[in-house]
């Protein structure tokens, strides 16, 4: 897909769009199933929070892959797209028990990371697997926000309370077939990740049926020229190399799963904005789009960086900008960007707009969600309507305010 691709797909859009490349999604997930090519039973499963749209999941499934979902809405959608059961599990935090009984009934692997709720569970349903989700205490991400190993994350189960774990599953014979864990997003150093690991492998040893270790995922991708990202490839050699000799260890050749999100789908997609206006203040130069953080909330919410190109004027001189949206509060995409020079009405594209955009995306100042579009063997797919303001009103109930009449 290239800059005139996109400038095309957004001359034509309604407004403001995301745009995913399929053929960089494949890439990545044969990367990573390459990466790990030695391993005898390898599960990929899609963290369909990432990206949700129901026809980037079904492309996903086209590949191999199986599911990561955190909520029933997921799971759902998980079916829609043409997961079976078996292909999903369901990891979520902090959630009631009676949304963890619907999933489970529905036959989808469960992974439950409270001992409070691991017990009511295993006391009611002794019968159906369940996968624990431990907490390493490692710090592998670089953000307290994205790194959720850490000892006083709301994720997980302590590893220092695995004997809880022990005593639950021993009073209610409950099945374990699962041992799961997720450090946090953007590991860079592999030696921590594979320091995390040998805590996952120490706690798998505890259960004697399993099925499946899963790692997580988190691993890094380039948002700069010139990033650092993990070395996905040193990582397979590695951690193939230990987990065949924990299956040694374990008697039995157990399936090793990942549930990547942001590695498979964050580079493929893009976000496309016009400029309303370009405004010159005292010290700086704004560049104004028809956007927010109503559609892209990452640099606000985490600092994250998007390269901004200017598909417009791509060979023109570098000028530097502070690109801002038309949202009632401070929504900066970055500051004093080095960008080929703008002027009103240029199209802005976004890069590493794959991952937690769309999917946190909202009708602040009850502006429209962007459309969606799938560029799939040369052509640009339409997968999400631009929003309408009748899709604002759907939902809503206006009630009849009668004036008080006095006697």
């Amino acid at each position: 897909m290239t800059h005139s691709d996109l400038l095309n797909i957004a001359q034509n859009a309604p407004g403001p769009s995301y745009v995913y490349d399929a053929s960089k999604i494949k890439h990545q997930y044969n990367r990573l199933e390459n990466a790990f090519s030695g391993v005898k039973k390898l599960k990929i499963n899609y963290a369909c929070k990432a990206l949700s749209n129901i026809s980037v999941l079904k492309f996903l499934k086209s590949l191999g892959s199986g599911l990561d979902t955190v909520s029933h809405q997921e799971v759902l959608l998980g079916l829609e797209a043409g997961f079976t059961p078996e292909n999903i599990i369901f990891t979520p935090n902090g959630v009631s028990l009676e949304e963890i009984e619907t999933v489970a009934k529905m036959g989808v692997q469960i992974n439950i990371d409270s001992l409070s709720i691991l017990e009511q569970f295993g006391t009611k349903y002794p019968k159906i697997p369940v996968c624990i989700r431990i907490n390493p205490h490692v710090m592998a991400g670089g953000n307290s926000n994205i790194s959720v190993g850490h000892i006083d994350s709301k994720f997980g189960i302590s590893i220092h309370q695995i004997p809880h774990v022990l005593r639950i599953v021993e009073n209610t014979k409950m099945h374990i077939n699962g041992v799961h864990m997720h450090t946090g997003s953007d590991i860079l150093d592999i030696e921590v990740f594979l320091h995390a690991s040998e805590i996952l492998f120490s706690t798998a040893l505890q259960f004697k049926d399993l099925s499946f270790v899963d790692f997580g995922s988190g691993f890094k991708v380039p948002y700069r020229e010139g990033d650092i990202e993990t070395n996905i490839e040193e990582l397979g050699e590695k951690l193939t190399k230990r987990f065949k000799e924990f299956c040694k260890t374990y008697g039995r050749t157990l399936e090793l799963a990942f549930e990547p999100g942001k590695f498979l789908v964050s580079e493929a997609g893009y976000f496309l904005s016009k400029v309303n206006a370009v405004k010159q203040t005292t010290s700086t130069v704004f560049a104004q789009i028809d956007s927010g953080f109503n559609h892209l909330i990452r640099p606000m919410l985490y600092n994250s960086f998007h390269q901004i190109i200017n598909l417009t004027n791509p060979e023109g001189r570098e000028r530097f900008y502070t690109v801002v949206g038309y949202i009632c509060e401070t929504d900066t995409f970055g500051s004093n960007r080095k960008i080929a020079e703008i002027s009103e009405g240029d199209v802005l594209a976004f890069k590493n707009a794959g991952a937690y955009c769309m999917t946190m995306a909202s009708n602040y100042n009850s502006r429209y969600r962007p459309a969606e579009y799938l560029w799939y063997q040369g052509e640009a797919h339409l997968i999400r309507k631009q929003e309408t303001f009748e899709d604002l009103m759907q939902n809503q109930i206006l009630i009849d305010f009668k004036e008080k009449v006095e006697a």
